[in-house]
């Protein structure tokens, strides 16, 4: 038995202990927003954040994370109300076919919480593991860097 707090909800999971984060959000949890891809640790699909570091679920096993955090895209949006870093997706245009698209946000957040003002080598770098398909890597660079300017704005108001 592990416990696993996924997107703030605790869960108490009967593992034989082989099983990937992966496996265990998509297979035991539903929680389909993490892409099955390559499950190679080569595509970035798979992103979530433990932490609030960006670790591919495909290539972590879930019994290492006993007691630990995990944020899946699914842990982004409020409600109705999507998180800013999605929101930024939608409306710079970066989703296409949007296969990529979760785990991109997701290491996308984990850059914009250490650094909400990236410049675009820091960008290209914390995307580095992250593949899309269909090139979108223009629209998804403004997405991340407006993304940044409204959390910074977000983090003024709050302090």
């Amino acid at each position: 038995m592990i416990t696993l707090t996924i997107n703030t909800q605790k869960y108490q999971l009967d593992l034989k202990g082989h099983e990937t984060l992966l496996e265990v959000l998509r297979d035991h949890l539903g929680l389909t927003g993490t892409k099955t891809a390559c499950e190679e640790a080569e595509c970035g699909a798979c992103t979530v954040t433990v932490k609030g570091k960006a670790i591919l679920a495909c290539i972590t096993l879930a019994a290492s994370l006993d007691g630990g955090e995990v944020t899946t895209i699914e842990g982004l949006a409020d409600g109705n109300q999507l998180h800013p870093i999605q929101q930024a997706y939608l409306d710079q245009g970066a989703v296409q076919c949007g296969f990529c698209m979760p785990g991109m946000i997701m290491s996308s957040k984990a850059l914009l919480d250490q650094n909400p003002e990236p410049t675009q080598k820091e960008i290209e770098y914390a995307l580095d593991g992250n593949l899309c398909r269909c090139a979108g890597y223009p629209k998804i660079f403004e997405a991340i860097q407006e993304a940044g300017k409204i959390m910074k704005e977000k983090n003024k108001k709050i302090n």
